[in-house]
């Protein structure tokens, strides 16, 4: 590296005895003697692999709302670092990631001012190199790497626990959330109190609304949990809390029920700990009026006086609350604390449930979608965002699937894990019925999720609804319930209207129309994994099939030349942008599968997706239509005791080629009379529109288990050898068609894929009306879909027309002015997702 020319020539001898091969080291002696170091692009800089990416509020005087600090290796070291905010983008669309190698380019040493004794080095210029991380795999245990200290400030906690390097704050939040709990910090096995407990001068909560006000002394609470909200972190510039948490919990002794909160420090001491049905012993809490403004559980199920003029506060100071965990052992009779009680619905039962009531369920899981993040629509306080991911499941007592959007519960380590062949619990979910699609159900802040592995000693076990879920689980087939499972790919729910309604009042179906160069913006602005449905108004000018969806995917470990990203700091240089449920469920059909089917793996690996597009077409090939890829796999029979044979053609999987690899066919396009002359006159085209492999689903396989999971979810904070995966299941699909869409002015035009349905089997078929349409462009356009809907499970024959067939139809979309409903999605890196879900016309436009 080349030292700052205001820098000595000697390096101070402060890290003397380390290690002469450490870049790390190297690095931190010569920032010893200097402002800050850099070197020129190109210049042979050594790689480091980034361990893992933390993120806390910031300063009030940064300009993001959160900084970062990144623990890097070279192999030797381990360094804990602080991010320069203007290379937060990095984080935010997931270049800069965990598991990956990144040249640090240009840092600096930065002192703490008002502390003796501290400072950090911040990195200000960067190269992202390999996705997967040349460095990591000769590390055997990167956590026992020793952590790079300049000499005198040993003794810094921040460097070697898990807080900010900047010590005005004292915790780290999730890195894509604000919801789970984060970090070292959060108490998950204290020991419950076996101590005898005097209850003979206790209180009821019946009697604390007359108590309220009064100067007196409340006496100590015995009480029972029987709901839990979320965490709800509420930090902001200039707030003087270290630790601003809040959580509520639902109590109920014999005389009612009644809301608990728990404040500040004592969230992260007990809210990992204190659970549905477990029985408090409380003194020293505060009573004040409720907060009206906040949503509530809906308990009628429990039959129990409700007390809501006031709540219980626990407060870590003024006063010290006392909170005792009573061991369930310890829990007597005679206390007269009431049972938790659930509302389980079945799927049978769905369609009879008014809008917002709420429900629990239990379900084997068939399909999950990818975790995906919606920004919340709050404007108090630093930027936030929500996490969640759709989910299909059933209980055998409807063909109808339950369709549930699933929030992040503060629960990460049951989140992060839903799969198919899991049963899936989840609480106080709300009922969303909307016109022209199946009803669905979402999380409320009262949602709690749990998965085969935590379903032990949860109270809901001996609820007689679940007893007669886990005897239908027994009659299933292994094989069967295998074929019908999916993970991932594109999904949304519901499905846009058959009108569009332009209206100021917002809907889970309808999207707010926009103009085109708010789409640019937008598209530009899109975070990791972030969601938006939009609406634009122009005209399709163009149409082209293409026969494979592209991808960006780095497929070795060598480092890969980077663009240098700048904070501009010293110098100015480029910048670019599993216990079980009960006993009985030992032999659930998750567990045979995966015990009987370890012979099969190897023949199952590689099957058809769950959607058609990896099945064999049914329909004939035409003459002008050319193909590119591998062979496609035989149906497999629903008989797990088939020939082995008959998966031959399965075990190599299919390959999806690279979008250079495309054949163009000018049989296989369509474009306006009037597109020649437009396109010279746009003034920007917005090149998006891609199909990426994250955008089709796959067939859920134990042996690909964990690789689908991690495809799935977000990026992890931390790297462990087990989120490194040589190579992903290969996903296959014949086709989609890139439309251009010119905008209603003609200044802007926009690219985007329509990726159609063409099978029952696939999950976004579920809960889609299917009214029979004749299969022309704007027809497949306007409803989604091929008609009729092929079903594979049942070994249907259908033929659908080819896209030559398609295209020939699209002249009608000549000089039709449309609005088009689509999907944006940030995949990471420089993968943005703009699909078209739905395309109206102007006379199927009502203006509100």
């Amino acid at each position: 590296m080349e030292e700052d020319s205001s820098s000595s020539s000697s390096s101070s001898s402060s890290t003397a005895g380390l290690s002469s091969v450490s870049f790390l080291a190297r690095t931190l002696e010569r920032l010893t003697s200097t402002k800050c170091l850099k070197t020129q692009r190109g210049g042979g800089e050594a790689a480091v692999a980034v361990v893992s990416l933390q993120r806390y509020l910031s300063e009030h005087t940064e300009p993001d709302s959160y900084s970062y600090d990144v623990t890097v290796t070279d192999g030797v070291w381990r360094a804990k670092c602080t991010l320069h905010p203007s290379l937060n983008h990095l984080v935010h669309t997931n270049i800069l990631k965990t598991g990956s190698d990144i040249s640090i380019t240009q840092c600096s040493f930065v002192y703490d001012e008002r502390r003796l004794g501290h400072g950090y080095i911040r990195v200000e210029q960067l190269r992202c190199g390999a996705e997967r991380s040349a460095v990591l795999p000769r590390v055997k245990d990167v956590g026992a790497l020793p952590m790079l200290v300049k000499h005198g400030m040993e003794r810094s906690v921040e460097l070697f626990s898990d807080v900010p390097l900047k010590v005005s704050r004292k915790h780290y939040l999730s890195l894509w959330n604000n919801d789970d709990p984060e970090g070292d910090m959060w108490t998950s096995a204290a020991p419950s109190s076996d101590t005898v407990l005097d209850v003979s001068k206790i209180t009821l909560l019946g009697s604390l609304e007359s108590s309220f006000r009064n100067n007196w002394k409340p006496l100590p609470l015995l009480v029972k949990i029987i709901h839990k909200a979320r965490l709800r972190y509420y930090g902001k510039f200039g707030l003087k809390i270290d630790y601003p948490y809040q959580a509520y919990f639902e109590v109920a002794d014999q005389s009612g029920t009644m809301s608990l909160v728990l404040w500040n420090e004592l969230c992260p001491e007990f809210y990992q700990r204190l659970n549905v049905g477990t029985v408090l012993y409380l003194q020293n809490y505060t009573l004040k009026q409720s907060y009206s403004k906040r949503s509530h559980p809906q308990m009628d199920h429990h039959r129990l006086k409700t007390f809501n003029s006031v709540e219980i506060g626990l407060n870590p100071r003024n006063p010290v609350s006392v909170i005792t965990v009573v061991s369930p052992k310890s829990v007597l009779p005679q206390w007269g604390l009431p049972e938790v009680s659930y509302q389980f619905t079945t799927r049978s039962e769905l369609e009879k449930l008014s809008n917002n009531s709420a429900c629990d369920v239990i379900c084997l899981v068939t399909f999950v979608g990818r975790v995906e993040r919606v920004k919340s629509k709050c404007n108090k306080g630093p930027e936030k965002y929500w996490t969640y991911r759709w989910i299909h499941a059933v209980d055998g007592t409807s063909e109808q699937p339950f369709i549930l959007e699933v929030f992040s519960s503060s629960q990460p380590e049951v989140f992060s894990r839903i799969c198919p062949m899991t049963y899936l619990v989840c609480t106080q979910m709300r009922v969303c019925q909307v016109e022209g699609s199946s009803p669905y159900l979402t999380s409320s802040c009262e949602t709690e999720t749990f998965i085969t592995g935590h379903h032990k000693g949860q109270p809901y076990v001996s609820d007689p609804k679940v007893k007669s879920f886990i005897q239908w689980t027994k009659t299933l087939k292994d094989n069967m319930v295998l074929q019908k499972t999916a993970v991932g790919g594109y999904y949304c729910y519901p499905r846009p209207p058959q009108v569009y309604t332009q209206s100021m009042v917002d809907t889970p179906a309808q999207a707010p129309l926009v103009a085109v160069a708010d789409l640019k913006k937008e598209l530009e602005t899109l975070h990791y994994r972030e969601h938006k449905k939009l609406a634009i108004q122009g005209q399709i000018t163009a149409v082209r099939y293409r026969k494979c969806p592209k991808t960006t995917e780095s497929e070795g470990t060598e480092e890969e030349e980077g663009p240098v990203v700048s904070a501009d700091v010293c110098e100015p240089a480029e910048s670019t942008a599993e216990q079980t449920l009960v006993s009985s469920l030992t032999s659930s059909p998750a567990e045979k599968i995966s015990a009987n089917s370890r012979k099969r793996r190897n023949k199952t690996r590689g099957a058809k997706l769950f959607s058609s597009c990896l099945g064999e077409r049914k329909a004939k090939r035409r003459p002008g239509l050319r193909h590119t890829g591998g062979k496609q796999g035989q149906e497999e029979e629903e008989d797990s005791d088939s020939d082995p044979e008959q998966f031959q053609d399965l075990e190599t999987p299919l390959q999806l080629p690279n979008q250079d690899q495309v054949l163009d066919s000018d049989a296989l396009s369509w474009e306006s009379s009037s597109w020649p002359k437009q396109r010279q006159e746009v003034s920007e085209h917005l090149n998006q529109g891609g199909l990426y492999k994250e955008s089709i689903s796959q067939r859920f396989t134990f042996d690909d288990k964990d690789m689908l999971l991690q495809q799935s979810n977000l990026q992890p904070t931390r790297w462990t050898p087990e989120n490194t995966a040589d190579t992903f299941p290969p996903v296959a699909c014949p086709g989609y068609y890139q439309v251009t869409i010119l905008g209603i002015n003609k200044h802007i035009a926009v690219d985007a894929a329509f990726f159609p349905i063409v099978s029952s089997d696939e999950p976004r078929a579920v809960g889609l009306p299917q009214d029979p349409h004749g299969n022309t462009m704007l027809s497949c356009l306007s409803s989604g879909f091929f008609c009729p809907l092929s079903d594979v499970a049942n070994h249907s024959e259908v033929t659908h027309p080819e896209p030559e067939e398609v295209l020939v139809t699209a002249s009608e979309l000549e000089e039709t002015h449309v609005v088009c409903i689509l999907d944006l999605c940030h995949l990471g890196g420089d993968q943005v997702e703009v699909l078209i879900s739905r395309v109206h016309r102007v006379t199927e436009v009502c203006l509100d």
